[in-house]
């Protein structure tokens, strides 16, 4: 039995594997495929490592894990987990059965672009995401906005307060929005374009929004902030809560509402904060401090000693 089965290898994951390995516990790392942030150029407000490609990050973290003979690193993925503290049990798709004390859970989301022709395709490579992620790099430019909702709008509003003077929204077809997200669009000289999109076309620096009136508009970024779903169904296959965003609801010591079940990255959040954050660093640090905890956790049980 392991100590420890983590789910997820992107940078939450291998951080709390390496944190796991550095104290000797026997852990084992399942990844089952690319990060949410696979297609993007680079990881940013990561100290050290701005603009370093995603897949060579997770690269060098999983050479760095080689040091610690107590993790294992597999290539596999997870058909279903299931048990209690101390006795889980996590069935792989080829069949074989692995036992853990405790389960770490660090699958993230999937983002779900609008599928409009061009959009999923320019994911995270002229379509982004996060303001906070790739607006330096979207600073003076022209920039247009995908969203038909508030909150989708209102990353016009940021984008416009923070980084360019040339911002254009289109709702792809009638909205319904509010009459104060409104007045803050006209505020900051946002322009709203209702007409139904056909495509995005062009390349980075020259995206065109083709609307199906004809009408062509050129941009040099797009932003969408799309839905998201889970990227795993073990949270609720567990039992755990999740809050009404979708997101896995964990405290403050990354435990999940299930005992022995710990979530880390962008698939959990603390209920007192109003949304997730979804950067690499974020990820990095939740990794790090489940990993500790989880150890903590271990360590106090066998004593026993009380946490917190």
């Amino acid at each position: 039995m392991y100590d420890v089965i983590i789910i997820g290898a992107g940078a939450a994951g291998l951080s709390a594997a390496q944190v796991l390995g550095r104290q000797q516990r026997r852990t084992l790392l399942l990844d089952g495929g690319p990060p949410r942030n696979h297609p993007a150029d680079g990881v940013h407000m990561l100290l050290g490592r701005d603009g370093h490609p995603p897949l060579q990050l997770l690269a060098d973290g999983r050479r760095e894990l080689a040091a610690h003979p107590a993790v294992e690193v597999r290539q596999a993925r997870v058909d279903s987990v299931a048990g209690t503290a101390d006795a889980f049990t996590v069935i792989l798709q080829d069949g074989s059965v692995e036992q853990a004390r405790r389960l770490l859970l660090a699958t993230g989301q999937v983002d779900q672009p609008w599928p409009v022709p061009g959009v999923p395709q320019r994911w995270g490579r002229g379509v982004f995401h996060c303001p906070f992620c790739h607006g330096w790099e979207a600073r003076g430019k022209s920039l247009g906005v995908l969203g038909r909702d508030p909150a989708q709008v209102m990353l016009a509003a940021y984008l416009a307060d923070r980084y360019s003077d040339d911002v254009v929204v289109a709702t792809h077809g009638p909205h319904t929005l509010p009459q104060p997200v409104l007045d803050n669009l006209t505020k900051l000289r946002i322009r709203l374009v209702e007409t139904p999109l056909d495509e995005l076309a062009g390349e980075p620096g020259a995206l065109e929004l083709r609307f199906t009136d004809g009408t062509v508009l050129t941009r040099q970024a797009v932003f969408h902030r799309a839905p998201t779903v889970q990227g795993a169904p073990f949270a609720a296959q567990l039992g755990a809560e999740l809050l009404p965003d979708g997101y896995v609801r964990v405290d403050e010591f990354s435990r999940t509402t299930v005992p022995g079940v710990y979530a880390a990255g962008d698939l959990a959040r603390q209920a007192a904060l109003p949304d997730g954050l979804t950067l690499v660093s974020q990820a990095v640090a939740d990794g790090v401090r489940a990993a500790v905890w989880i150890e903590q956790g271990l360590f106090r049980e066998a004593l026993p000693v009380p946490l917190g």
